[in-house]
């Protein structure tokens, strides 16, 4: 059996067992030189990009594409980014969740989108689609970290 090369920034051969058959991948990063709270950060700032930079190709591009379009269809279906209302505890927790999803909020935000209307058939679901992007994302974060940490 071949080893696994390593160069000198720490970048090396990931292997990968897809559909019965084994595949290189070249980029991913050694886990033993990076810390887990910055991949953390990286994976949250853009979705599926702790996965990738792991060296989980798969799962890293499912999130990658898969996340961004559901707050994208979340906007699209006219929903509201929740704004941090301290006195209102649930309107903050689904700012919270909204904030989860990392660029893709703060571009929506910046761009000025995301106001929702209130009177649209589908304001509700987008809202819900907006959430659960954000809250989607977290869940994301924590499975990075613990593939960081060897815990995967």
């Amino acid at each position: 059996m071949r080893r696994t090369p390593r160069g000198p920034e720490s970048f090396h051969l990931a292997r990968y067992w897809l559909g019965g058959g084994c595949r290189n991948i070249i980029g991913a990063m050694d886990r033993s030189t990076t810390s887990p709270y910055l991949i953390c950060l990286v994976a949250w700032v853009i979705p599926g990009a702790g996965h990738l930079w792991l060296g989980r190709l798969q799962k890293g591009m499912v999130f990658l594409i898969a996340l961004p379009s559901m707050f994208a269809m979340g906007l699209w279906l006219e929903g509201r980014l929740f704004p941090f209302d301290l006195e209102q505890p649930l309107v903050a927790l689904a700012a919270l969740a909204d904030i989860g999803i990392g660029v893709p909020y703060f571009v929506a935000e910046f761009v000025g989108i995301g106001a929702g209307r209130v009177i649209a058939q589908s304001f509700e679901y987008g809202n819900a689609f907006l959430i659960v992007a954000g809250l989607l994302n977290m869940l994301v974060v924590l499975d990075v970290f613990d593939v960081a940490e060897g815990r995967k």
